[in-house]
């Protein structure tokens, strides 16, 4: 089969992730090109992994490469316009997070792909690693009983150098703070595996760092099959660590890391007794251990443009969490809870997360 044709707009600090996961894919795809503003950066990359094509504009890459597949790794900003022209180019698009800065754009995205025929996936790598895989088919076989109570901590820290990137820091460059742009993989893996959610109510405050965007925020989430969570997003936590922990009827199951995880990252607590011992078994017969990273998303990302199918996480599976996002901002602003299905056009929030339109 002919290789996939790649290119890469954006050279910053994911690009390693992404170089590795394509270097994985060995004769699947055939790294074309590369592009950046920073001429600099873009000419090292290059030199060091043998991308024959540097371009500084992404328009010029797209007419003379035309490339089947590209990789967005720009800051939020930029994602919509780049997304647009890759597909108006005959190109799929795999985009870093967030996908977009708003519900408004995520739905000008599907109305492009709907034109073009092309998919648009987002990068979530959490959910491909077995040990999530493992737990969402012993959820599906119904062995660990209703979800009840999920714990979602993303406790990081970032400081103020961090922040003084021109486009950190504020809503129409950045989408937001932790919530959008830090918590979001916790959230989407939470979201995805405890499926509908139906209504949030949260606080976001900016607490001690100088910038427009919160600095944490907190959100209590109902599901539609009756369980609750509690979220919270920080960059003010010198101990950094990612804590989900999920309640079921039957067992808890937990993870902790930073930013990938193992299947020894995780801890699967069934009730005692002789259920207990059969789930627990049940839980240790993973049969692989396959960190949640870029590789395995690109993997089965390629294997979905080979059926000509939607990728994973695209389409109401990207939706989910920009939707979630948009509502916890909203009730942090207003004060109210915000039920799911509720942000619709006209609704301030719609536009943009923080309700206020990015061109002021």
């Amino acid at each position: 089969m002919k290789p996939y044709r790649v290119a890469l707009i954006g050279t910053g600090g994911i690009v390693g992730s992404h170089l590795e996961a394509i270097a994985a894919m060995g004769e699947r795809v055939e790294l074309v090109a590369a592009v950046d503003t920073n001429a600099t950066r873009l000419e090292a990359v290059c030199a060091q992994t043998g991308i024959a094509h540097a371009y500084t504009d992404a328009a010029a890459m797209l007419a003379a490469e035309q490339p089947d597949l590209v990789h967005i790794l720009t800051p939020p900003a930029t994602h919509l316009p780049l997304i647009l022209a890759a597909l108006d180019a005959g190109a799929a698009v795999w985009c870093e997070k967030p996908l977009c800065r708003s519900l408004a754009e995520f739905d000008e995205i599907a109305a492009a792909e709907a034109r073009t025929g092309r998919y648009v996936s987002t990068v979530f790598q959490w959910r491909f690693g077995s040990a999530v895989e493992h737990l969402r088919k012993l959820a599906g076989e119904k062995l660990l009983g209703r979800p009840l109570v999920a714990t979602c901590q993303t406790l990081w820290y970032r400081d103020a150098a961090y922040y003084a990137a021109p486009w950190r820091g504020r809503f129409a460059s950045e989408t937001g703070g932790p919530t959008a742009t830090l918590g979001i993989h916790l959230m989407d893996l939470l979201l995805w595996l405890w499926s509908e959610w139906e209504e949030v109510h949260a606080l976001a405050a900016t607490l001690d760092r100088p910038i427009e965007v919160e600095d944490v925020s907190m959100a209590l989430v109902r599901f539609e099959s009756g369980a609750l969570g509690s979220i919270v997003n920080s960059a003010l936590s010198p101990r950094q660590e990612s804590y989900l922990r999920l309640d079921y009827q039957h067992a808890t199951a937990e993870v902790k890391t930073l930013y990938r995880y193992a299947n020894a990252d995780w801890r699967f607590t069934p009730l005692p007794g002789e259920t207990g011992d059969a789930l627990a078994a049940a839980w240790q017969a993973i049969p692989c251990d396959r960190i949640g990273s870029h590789t395995a998303q690109l993997t089965l990302l390629l294997d979905s443009l080979d059926r000509g199918k939607r990728p994973l996480v695209s389409g109401i599976e990207a939706r989910r969490i920009v939707e979630f996002i948009a509502c916890l901002y909203k009730s942090a602003f207003t004060g109210q809870p915000v039920a799911r299905g509720s942000i619709t056009p006209g609704d301030p929030f719609y536009a943009s997360m923080n309700g206020v339109s990015y061109a002021e």
